[in-house]
């Protein structure tokens, strides 16, 4: 397999019987784990009135993550845009990229990363989706070097740069990235259905930028390592236990994992929860570096976002020491290396 960078899709998870205080000072060292192994990105994700994730203030997050870290890029993956305006967005993210400069990324969705209830109670418009692309080119703007007579600037943020993500689930996004000339990241971890066609018309109707001059993909998959395949299995059972737990309309902490899943779920809901998780890799070393080969070759990505929602922290740390180590066999081709193509954006 051609050297793919890693990176790390941290929901700060809350496991049952934690706090959200003991997710995020997991997630700090999680980021540091990281860090050591070579990995090249660490990002958090705006979710809002989830019991099981602790990630809805993103870019204090995302401080707090770059404060305790030294060279891994930290960033949200991503910043729900149309609940905020994208002058608030600049100035946070501008003070971030003040603070650590060269360090941070801002992946940007359109969904509200939450329920539509509390969607209004975040004073969302429930059309300000629709003017999401508007949304991101002001934050371009914003983000670029101060035009004379510009009447609002970003202070910190205006001319500095901050490297725009688009997110998304379908070919929405894929398109808008592409006419942007902005790198696109694709969330098959949950949602694969469209992860191929999406990835295929960003690619052909992609327009190179100020930012990026070629097409740059990343997509997500689920990996749950661990020393057996058996022992993987029974990890990977916290999200199919989540997943179902969702389709009954219950929410909470991340569960711990069981010996039996098929005794917890219904056909249909081991039908849908394995529909949401198609793209996981589970199992040994060995399994998890030939199912990451898979998808790199299914997808042909540039870079794979790893998501391990596993419910014990030091089980979730030598899960990505794992896949990190499975995947290099000489340091000169550690993941934090930069791709043989193309270019990796900054």
């Amino acid at each position: 397999m051609r050297p793919v960078p890693l990176s790390v899709l941290d929901l700060a998870p809350i496991s049952l019987g934690s706090t959200a205080g003991d997710a995020l000072r997991n997630s700090l060292d999680l980021a540091r784990h990281a860090e050591r192994l070579g990995y090249r990105r660490h990002w958090v994700a705006e979710h809002h009135n989830m019991p099981g994730i602790a990630s809805a203030a993103t870019a204090v997050v995302v401080g707090h993550l770059a404060a305790g870290t030294s060279t891994i890029r930290v960033g949200a993956g991503g910043i729900m845009l149309p609940n905020h305006s994208p002058l608030v967005i600049a100035e946070q993210f501008g003070t971030l990229e003040a603070l650590f400069p060269g360090r941070i990324d801002l992946g940007l969705g359109r969904a509200p990363g939450t329920d539509q209830l509390t969607a209004r109670a975040l004073r969302r418009d429930t059309m300000s989706g629709n003017e999401f692309p508007q949304d991101v080119q002001d934050l371009q703007f914003l983000f670029g070097p101060p035009q004379p007579g510009q009447a609002i600037r970003a202070v910190p943020g205006a001319g500095l740069e901050v490297p725009l993500w688009i997110l998304g689930s379908s070919t929405f996004g894929a398109r808008l990235a592409a006419s942007l000339g902005l790198p696109y990241a694709f969330a098959s971890h949950f949602a694969p259905t469209d992860l191929l066609a999406a990835l295929d018309v960003y690619r052909r109707e992609f327009r190179p930028s100020r930012q990026l001059q070629e097409p740059y993909t990343m997509a997500g998959l689920n990996v749950f390592a661990a020393a057996t395949d058996e022992e993987a299995r029974r990890l990977f059972t916290t999200p199919q236990q989540s997943w179902a737990n969702r389709f009954r309309g219950l929410s909470g902490p991340y569960p711990p994992p069981i010996d039996d899943i098929e005794a917890f779920w219904s056909p249909a809901e081991k039908a849908q929860a394995s529909a949401m998780l198609t793209h996981s890799v589970v199992g040994s070393s060995a399994t998890v570096a030939a199912g990451v080969e898979r998808f790199v070759e299914l997808a042909d990505i540039d870079e794979v976002m790893v998501v391990s929602a596993i419910f014990d922290h030091e089980a979730r740390l030598h899960s990505y020491e794992i896949l990190a180590a499975a995947l290099t066999t000489d340091p000169s081709t550690m993941p934090s290396s930069e791709p043989s193509r193309p270019r990796a954006p900054s």
